[in-house]
């Protein structure tokens, strides 16, 4: 089993973001712990056809459940204020207060193939792959995190300077990071990148993984 740390940052939506992860990147698998609190919480308690929403302080203690492609199924326990834990079947409407840090653990993920083509050699296993980041950066993170994930073989440039800003926002033409370049050439950010995570070419790049 492989397993994908997640960070998530204050005002974003516990449920939209895991259903997001999954649908971009054809991801299933389950909750593996959490530790985190909120600002709102929105769950379907049993019996009750309509959510219940709460504000406030809310510390995060279990979040069980799977997520896929299709959707997520999840159920959140939390305690308020005075210590009185709620919990129920987790609906959109919650969000992260502090911040909140997930473990996935993921399953049914394909593995990377070579491509061969006719007119083409065999892919090296090589840093084709140039990554840009900004020091705490959320979305420079998930898109480091996704190439470690996939073994795709990169060179990591940290943006510390306002030259290096400069130098990168001239090459690229973004002014936004991450900035992701292959053999040389500028393809996107983040989400250049997870559309090009799903691409089997893309997947080919990988280094064979050991053992």
């Amino acid at each position: 089993m492989e397993t994908l740390p997640l960070e998530l940052e204050p005002g974003q939506d516990l449920h939209l973001t895991l259903s997001e992860l999954a649908m971009q990147q054809q991801l299933s698998g389950f909750v593996l712990g959490i530790v985190g609190n909120l600002s709102q919480a929105t769950f379907r308690c049993p019996g009750q056809q309509q959510p219940t929403r709460m504000n406030g302080e809310l510390e995060v203690i279990t979040l069980n459940g799977t997520f896929s492609p299709s959707g997520v199924h999840l159920h959140l326990s939390l305690s308020d204020g005075a210590c009185q834990v709620w919990g129920g079947h987790l609906e959109p409407g919650t969000l992260v207060l502090k911040g909140a840090q997930l473990l996935l653990g993921l399953s049914g993920l394909p593995t990377a193939q070579t491509i061969h083509q006719a007119d083409q050699e065999p892919l090296q296993f090589e840093e084709r792959v140039e990554l840009a980041v900004l020091p705490g950066c959320p979305w420079s993170l998930r898109a480091r995190q996704l190439l470690e994930r996939l073994s795709i073989p990169h060179r990591l440039e940290t943006i510390e300077s306002d030259d290096r800003f400069e130098a990168f926002r001239q090459r690229s033409g973004m002014k936004t990071f991450p900035q992701v370049f292959i053999d040389g050439e500028v393809v996107g950010g983040y989400d250049d990148l997870a559309q090009l995570a799903l691409q089997p070419s893309f997947r080919a790049m990988a280094k064979p993984k050991q053992g």
